[in-house]
């Protein structure tokens, strides 16, 4: 089994992940901007990480990844079967990939991305907007939904968790955390699954190419 991308991606990484957790050790091959090569290209039509092939098998998209995996491999499932916990994973997915990542791209890619990786100066205010509007609401609903047992669904690691996580850990890599001061309860629930074996092993990984390659721009005032 191949996933295509890197695992600064946190789509790539919720895929990786999500593969440990099932006791699985895929290869991951470095691929998107402009790299990959013809096998990653035929498994992701659009050329977007992450991609996986496993035998004659492509796909491409972090969610149809998933989902395929966790249907060839029943065991643990990942994805719940009982359908109010199935909708919520599903949810917690969604929300992930959608607003978590939409606020943590304009970070991570403007602090990271754009000026060590592109060469291309880091739009502060871009950034200071989606930490200001986009991040908190997330915040504050995460701060009211995470049960005491530290798992979003039926009390175990589903998708909800792997998935809701790994944002966090991109952040994490340019230094960007929960604020455990207004935010205890999630501070502590991202801590606890950032410390899994699956996570834990990648995010050093991540956290260390990140350094080695300038590590993140500074907000604009200490830069000032």
């Amino acid at each position: 089994m191949i996933v295509f991308g890197s695992t600064l991606s946190p789509y790539v990484r919720k895929c990786v992940v999500f593969a440990h957790e099932k006791g699985l050790a895929p290869e991951l091959k470095l691929a998107g901007m402009g790299r990959g090569g013809p096998e990653f290209e035929a498994a992701s039509p659009f050329r977007k990480m992450p991609a996986l092939k496993d035998g004659d098998f492509m796909i491409s998209d972090s969610s149809a990844i998933v989902a395929y995996i966790d249907a060839k491999y029943a065991e643990p499932n990942l994805i719940p079967e009982e359908p109010c916990a199935r909708a919520r994973a599903i949810w917690f997915d969604e929300m992930a990939d959608t607003l978590m990542n939409a606020a943590g791209s304009v970070i991570f890619g403007n602090r990271f991305v754009l000026p060590r990786v592109l060469k291309q100066p880091c739009d502060h205010g871009a950034v200071e907007a989606a930490e200001r509007d986009q991040l908190p609401p997330l915040l504050d609903y995460l701060e009211g939904v995470i049960p005491e047992s530290g798992f979003l669904v039926e009390d175990r690691l589903t998708l909800a968790d792997i998935a809701i996580a790994s944002p966090f850990a991109t952040l994490g890599c340019i230094d960007v955390t929960v604020d455990s001061k207004l935010y205890p309860r999630t501070a502590a629930y991202v801590a606890a699954i950032h410390a899994r074996p699956s996570f834990a092993a990648i995010i050093a990984k991540d956290r260390a190419a990140v350094k080695a390659m300038g590590g993140p721009v500074p907000p604009e005032a200490a830069a000032a």
